[in-house]
């Protein structure tokens, strides 16, 4: 039996910072912004409560020029991709690990 996994995830939500863009060593253009969601609900006592989460989103090739040329600050943003993690050394030595959003 063939199993398929899926990788999918779809956000809407603001944009909390202007969109960065730089390039690669081979000249490949990528863009990067952050967008926060809201998920809200109440408490057993009715209180309302809310948390906003935070996604690093990550924009390639015609996607990244379109971005940095459309998308601003506070901007309301749908969006679908896939997740990726990558793991880095710091110049410290010190381990990261970041889980972001392939726009696509």
């Amino acid at each position: 039996m063939s199993r398929h996994y899926v990788n999918k995830v779809a956000l809407r939500g603001n944009l909390g910072c202007h969109p960065e863009t730089r390039f690669t060593p081979s000249g490949t253009r990528v863009t990067t912004a952050n967008l926060a969601t809201n998920d809200s609900w109440a408490t057993e006592n009715g209180e309302p409560q809310r948390r906003t989460e935070w996604h690093r989103l990550v924009f390639w090739r015609r996607l990244a020029e379109i971005a940095s040329q459309y998308l601003s600050k506070g901007n309301g943003l749908a969006v679908e991709g896939r997740l990726h993690s990558r793991t880095w050394k710091d110049a410290r030595g010190h381990s990261h690990r970041r889980t972001e959003i392939i726009v696509t």
